[in-house]
């Protein structure tokens, strides 16, 4: 049985091994693009007086108006395992009356890992508390409240640190913290993807070269040396 796992073993070292060397070719023949600057805002944005910031370690939605503080709401936050998500959003889309868990209104932000929002609920004896799957929970009156302000395009920033509940990262996993380890390794010119917050098989191939090349095991996880490989956590 020792015999079996470790010819297991020895597999997967050469799998893997392959894998960065694909990757390792594919970065050096790489063409490089020249950066091309974001667009300028539409005059709606740019008109639009409001911004909505919520700290991940205080359960309150804070609306500024033209840089003052304008209206604060106490909120429902995501769960230590399901965390609101950290960055800097958008609301892309608003819709009335979804119902159930989701109250009388709904704000759709652009994370690109899932479905969040700002919406209602029906239980509001969970405002104040962290206990929601990621979403910013409201009572219902609340974001009606909001919902009838702010319009379609209006900037959301969600503080907070995305390693604040620190976990091995692996294929599949999404959230802020992959995120941060994509940017991070963006910078160190291993990972040349958009960083949607997603491990899929590019942000693999980066993390296998980046592990190779200071001498990690060349697992394709994240665990605590390669986070201070990165330079994200001491």
């Amino acid at each position: 049985m020792s015999v079996i796992r470790m010819h297991r073993g020895f597999g997967r070292r050469v799998c893997l091994s392959l894998f960065a060397l694909v990757v390792a070719v594919m970065m050096a023949t790489e063409p490089v693009y020249a950066a091309v600057s974001k667009t300028s805002p539409s005059v709606a944005e740019s008109e639009n007086p409001y911004t909505i910031e919520i700290d991940t370690e205080q359960p309150v939605l804070k609306l500024y108006r033209n840089g003052q503080l304008y209206r604060a709401w106490h909120v429902a936050l995501g769960k230590s395992q399901t965390q609101t998500p950290v960055g800097d959003w958008q609301i892309v889309d608003k819709q009335k009356d979804w119902g159930g868990g989701f109250g009388t209104r709904w704000l759709g932000l652009n994370v690109p890992w899932g479905t969040y929002g700002i919406h209602g609920t029906n239980q509001p004896t969970s405002i104040g508390r962290f206990a929601s799957h990621g979403c910013v929970r409201m009572k219902n009156r609340d974001v009606e409240q909001l919902f009838d302000i702010v319009p379609i395009g209006t900037r959301v920033v969600i503080h907070g640190n995305p390693l604040a509940h620190l976990r091995t990262l692996e294929y599949g996993n999404i959230g802020a913290d992959v995120r941060l380890v994509q940017q991070r390794l963006q910078a160190e010119g291993y990972y040349r993807d958009d960083c949607k917050g997603v491990f899929d098989a590019p942000t693999q191939f980066a993390l296998v070269y980046f592990q190779i090349t200071h001498g990690l095991p060349m697992d394709g996880q994240v665990t605590t040396d390669d986070y201070r490989a990165l330079h994200l956590i001491k």
